[in-house]
C-alpha cells in the first residue's frame, strides 16, 4: 500500500507529526503480519511517499482530536497509539480554568482515529458510538496510551472497542466504536 504525506508547506499543528523527508526510516509498526514503514524520495511538490505491507499507513488524525504517534496496527485487528497532551491546547482555556480537562469529545474522536487506523486502508466514516464511559480527567501534559480492538471487520463495516489509559489508569473506554466505509449508501439515498 502507498500514501502520499505532504512533507512541505504550512507547519503542523502540535497534534500532528509529519513524515521527515530525509534521516531514518521510521520505526517499524509491529504486530502479526506487519512489516517496516520505509519513505521514499521527495518529489517536487514536497511530497514524501510512506510505503508498508499488510499494515496500513496510519496518519496521526492532526488537529486536537488526533493521536501524535501509532505504536502498532495491524488491520483487522487491533491497534494502538499515544496522545500527547499540551497545554497549549486552546480548549483549557474555557474547559475548565481552575481546573483544566481535556474534553471528552476529543478523547473519543481520538479513538475514533484510531480506530481508522485499524480498519485499513479506505475511507471510514463514525456511524455510531455505544457505551461510552469516562472515569478520570485527563489534563495538561499527560500522555493518553489508546488501544483499539477490532470485533467485527468487513468490506463495508468495522466495529471496535477502545480504551483510553493515562498515569497507569483507565480514562475512558468505548464498548462499540462502529465505522462504515465512505462507499456504503447512506439510508435516504441512492
Amino acid at each position: 500500500m502507498t500514501t502520499t504525506v505532504p512533507t512541505a508547506g504550512p507547519t503542523p499543528t502540535p497534534a500532528t507529526t509529519p513524515v521527515p523527508a530525509a534521516g531514518p526510516a521510521p520505526a517499524p509498526v509491529s504486530g502479526a503480519g506487519s512489516t517496516a514503514v520505509t519513505t521514499g524520495p521527495v518529489s517536487a511538490a514536497g511530497l514524501t511517499t510512506v510505503t508498508t505491507g499488510p499494515v496500513a499507513a496510519a496518519v496521526p488524525g492532526g488537529g486536537p482530536g488526533g493521536f501524535d504517534r501509532l505504536l502498532e496496527a495491524v488491520v483487522g485487528e487491533r491497534a494502538a497509539a499515544v496522545r500527547n497532551v499540551p497545554a497549549t491546547l486552546t480548549c483549557f482555556t474555557d474547559h475548565f480554568p481552575r481546573h483544566p480537562v481535556l474534553p471528552g469529545v476529543l478523547l473519543l474522536e481520538s479513538m475514533a482515529a484510531l480506530a481508522r487506523s485499524a480498519a485499513g486502508p479506505g475511507t471510514w466514516r463514525l456511524a455510531a458510538v455505544r457505551g461510552v464511559r469516562f472515569k478520570h480527567f485527563v489534563g495538561p501534559g499527560d500522555q493518553v496510551h489508546l488501544t483499539v480492538e477490532v470485533s467485527a471487520h468487513g468490506p463495508h463495516r468495522t466495529e471496535c472497542r477502545a480504551t483510553a489509559r493515562a498515569g497507569g489508569r483507565v480514562v475512558a473506554t468505548a464498548r462499540v466504536l462502529a465505522l462504515v466505509s465512505d462507499e456504503t449508501t447512506r439510508e435516504g439515498t441512492a
